[in-house]
């Protein structure tokens, strides 16, 4: 009774949000310049400054200081059951509502990315959350639908409902292990996947639409990979408007892979497309021992970051609609974020100046 419950639910709100859908569209002035943020907060609570021009601030105020529009901010279930090399992870429900209240406040938008996990889950792990591990599948399906509404609920509650939000982090590999893991159990997988887009739908109101729903590969270079798992999703009829990539150069292609598969994606399956992971190095990290597409100094950081703005504006039909770097603001100093050592932002904050300053 419980599944039939969900598959009721599903349909109604799929058939509302698809009228919708076939209404509405991204406006050309809003184009993501995003960020995902979702340290920046813990960072600051340990001390660290963020400086432009060798004044501190806020480090929120310098991202829309240069144009940024958009946040995105991760959720995990229950971050403090899982203690790993990082230790314990802040991504918890209160800490996110906190940031996306910070993100409103200053005007930006806010993309909401559920990991569905106690900590990462990316291709290579996808880890049930532990309050979920003795359920079976049709329990699984059931909690990711009731958690999925409920943390909805609460940020609407808060004031900072999302704009958008995607199912699931980088799920070419699946979702919730072993159950949803593939290519073992694509079955298994719609039906979490469809779970969790039902339990967003589930949350709007009358006078609040749902938000446009992601979902998030990590094949921003991968025409063929790409065309495999989305023909899978195609193929189940699952509803949603945005397709997401990730797009690490020394991961995934090069640029004329990326340019290839964005416009194999425009054309294709006639969705909007985010490249919401993007990242390249200030310092040497990745190509030590060999020649990357870019020097990986400040310089060559901007110099990738306005390259791939360059692909993603040009894709056919305007389908192009946006590029979020991944954690540029940290406590920890490492290569791929915009500060260096001292906390001074680099050249790569400008990336969108001449595009967003009137």
């Amino acid at each position: 009774m419980k599944i039939l419950k969900i598959t009721l639910t599903f349909i109604l709100f799929s058939i509302i949000n698809v009228a919708v859908a076939q209404k509405t569209y991204f406006p050309r002035n809003d184009y993501h310049i995003g960020a995902d943020l979702s340290f920046l907060k813990q960072a600051e609570d340990m001390g660290v400054e963020f400086k432009e021009n060798g004044e501190v601030k806020a480090g929120m105020d310098i991202f829309t200081d240069h144009g940024y529009n958009w946040i995105r901010l991760r959720l995990f279930h229950t971050p403090s059951a899982w203690t790993g090399q990082w230790g314990t992870l802040p991504n918890d429900l209160e800490y996110t509502i906190e940031m996306a209240k910070q993100a409103k406040s200053r005007g930006m938008k806010f993309l909401l990315n559920y990991h569905y996990s106690d900590t990462w889950a990316d291709p290579g792990k996808q880890y049930i959350p532990k309050a979920w591990e003795k359920m079976n599948h049709d329990q699984l399906v059931q909690a990711i639908f009731d958690y999925t509404l409920e943390t909805m609920n609460a940020f609407r509650e808060a004031g900072v409902y999302p704009d958008m939000v995607q199912v699931g982090n980088e799920i070419t590999n699946g979702m919730l292990w072993p159950d949803g893991k593939l290519p073992e159990n694509w079955d298994n997988f719609i039906e979490l996947l469809r779970a969790g887009i039902n339990g967003v739908y589930a949350s709007c109101t009358a006078d609040l639409p749902s938000p446009k729903i992601m979902i998030h590969i990590e094949k921003g270079g991968d025409k063929n990979a790409t065309k495999y798992f989305f023909d899978k999703i195609f193929a189940a009829d699952i509803p949603f408007d945005v397709i997401g990539q990730s797009y690490y150069p020394w991961w995934h292609g090069s640029l004329l892979d990326l340019r290839e598969n964005m416009h194999f994606m425009a054309t294709t399956y006639k969705k909007d497309i985010i490249l919401v992971e993007v990242a390249y190095n200030m310092e040497p990290a990745e190509y030590r021992d060999s020649n990357g597409p870019f020097p990986e100094t400040p310089e060559g950081q901007l110099e990738f970051m306005q390259a791939v703005h360059e692909i993603v504006i040009n894709t056919p039909d305007n389908r192009g609609k946006g590029i979020y770097w991944w954690e540029p603001a940290t406590r920890r100093n490492g290569a791929r974020t915009y500060f260096d050592r001292e906390g001074n932002v680099q050249p790569v904050i400008t990336a969108f100046d001449k595009y967003s300053r009137k």
